[in-house]
Parts: C-alpha cells; structure tokens; sequence
C-alpha cells in the first residue's frame, strides 16, 4: 500500500498549498512575480510569505531552513530504476516523489511489472510514490489506467488532468459519466499538480473567469480526489496542491501577440498559480462537506 503522506504530527488531514517551481521558470517580462536566478533566499521568503507550504523540485537547504516541505519527482522506465529513485527522494527529505511510468507502448505485462516495483519500492523505503496522470505515459489513456486500478488498487496518483482533459477531449460525450467512470482514480489522488486546460489547449489562462465550463470540471475533478484522500486520511497526512504552469518554450503556454506584434505569453503564470490556489482551497472545503454527508 503507497501511504499517504505525512508529517509526523497530530495534526488534522489538510490541504498543503505548495508550488512546483518549474512554474517561475522564464516568467514573462510583465509578470509581477519572484524571477529565478535572482537571489535564492529572498525567492523562497516569497514564496513562503504569500502562503506555499511548499515546493517540488525546490533548494532542498532553502527550504528545510524556512520550514517549506519539498516533494520530488521522476521517471521509471524500467522496473529497476524505481529503488533508486524511492531512495533518493527519500534521502533528500521530500515528502513523496511524483512519477511518470513508461512511454504508453508497454504491454499489460509489462506495466504490471513496473507498477509491482513501483508498489515495492514504495513500501521497501516508507516513502510516497506517486504516478502521474500524463501522456507520453502508461496512465494516457483513461480506460488503461482504470484497468490498471482493477489490479493494483494498492496504487495513488498525481492527477495532472489537463493531459485527460485536452488529450482525449473529455467534454465530448457524456462528461459526468466520465468522472463517474473515473472514481476509482479519483479515489487513490494524493497529490495535484494543478493545471486547467480546455478542450483545444492543455493551459489556457483564466484570470478571474472561475466559472467557464471547463473550469468547473477542473473544480469537480479536484474535489473528488480530495474527498478520496479524506476518507482514508489519518493524523498527519496532508493533500499536495502544487500549481504547474509552464512556458511557452515547451509549447504549453498560449503566446499572443503585443502591442508591437511580438507573441507573449497570455498570462502571468505566477498570478494564475495564485488563482489555482484559492480554487483549490475552494475544492478543499466543498469536499469537507461532502464528507461530512457521508
């Protein structure tokens, strides 16, 4: 069983609001937020003073100073590689560690084995891992990662959701069904990597609009996978929240173009991370209330 993760307190479950760092990476000259590069120290106060708990892929040393938890992440290509990374992550002191599995062209087989390892590994060094819910993966596609539940139900994820809601254009059809059809995933989410796209652009820039179609479902998918977390949580464990917005250089951005007809991005990604943040607070307390009726 991968456990939730924890922080060793009596605290109880909630929702940690942290920041995965890829989403300051070459922010916009007209964004108003922390550039990297810029002194290290100052960048975490930041982002500990507007209310991140913590960060992944963050200066392990910065944050174990200002008390910002740190979560880790890589790949597992083949079953051997994932001791290593369990190992590691956990040496550093992350909480969990996020992964991508595969290409998406394994065999059942073989996504059996990487997940058995993937499972072991977990176990073997105490430490959260958790797959991520991406294409270019064994999770793209949504009937697969279901099966794959059926087996091993002992599996969490990281919901990245865009690549399912964009990649297979979840709103054509019947969109409720296909939460429903997706509990069993939503169920065993432990962790977010938060990102809203529609259903022609991965991420789409969404400022004060909390109300578009496709940010509804966003909100729907999100609390769902909390209220999942809620009803297995004990003391201590917590729910990561962690906005990934990324570039335009990796084609994930949306540029338009300027006054002068230069593309720029459409957004300042270090104010939407701030807008994911309270809607998923928002989510947060609606699945407190969910569970309540349970």
């Amino acid at each position: 069983m991968i456990k939730n993760s924890n922080d060793g307190s009596s605290s109880t479950p909630y929702l940690s609001t942290d920041l995965n760092m890829r989403t300051l990476d070459s922010l916009p000259g007209f964004s108003v937020g922390p550039k990297m590069g810029s002194d290290e120290t100052s960048l975490y106060e930041i982002i500990q003073q507007v209310g991140y708990m913590g960060v992944q892929g963050g200066n392990q040393e910065i944050c174990k100073r200002l008390g910002l938890k740190t979560s880790g992440g890589g790949r597992v290509n083949k079953p051997n590689e994932a001791d290593e990374i369990a190992r590691v992550s956990k040496e550093e002191g992350n909480t969990c560690a996020t992964l991508h599995v595969g290409w998406g062209m394994e065999s059942d087989h073989e996504v059996d084995q990487l997940l058995d390892a993937i499972l072991n590994a977990s176990e073997k060094h105490d430490h959260p891992l958790y797959i991520e819910t991406h294409r270019a993966t064994i999770t793209q596609d949504i009937w697969r990662t279901v099966e794959m539940v059926k087996r091993f139900p002992e599996m969490r994820f990281n919901g990245d959701f865009s690549h399912w809601y964009t990649g297979l254009e979840m709103p054509y059809g019947n969109i409720e069904e296909k939460f429903d059809f997706l509990n069993p995933v939503f169920e065993r989410v432990r962790f977010i990597h938060g990102r809203i796209g529609n259903p022609g652009c991965i991420q789409v820039g969404i400022g004060q609009d909390n109300q578009s179609t496709y940010v509804l479902h966003f909100k729907e998918m999100w609390t769902r996978s909390m209220l999942g977390f809620l009803k297995s949580a004990k003391k201590g464990d917590f729910f990561s929240f962690n906005p990934e917005i990324l570039k335009a250089e990796i084609y994930y951005a949306r540029t338009i173009p300027d006054l002068n007809g230069h593309l720029v991005e459409e957004s300042d990604r270090w104010q939407e991370a701030l807008i994911y943040t309270d809607i998923a607070i928002g989510c947060w307390k609606e699945a407190e209330k969910r569970m309540a009726k349970e």
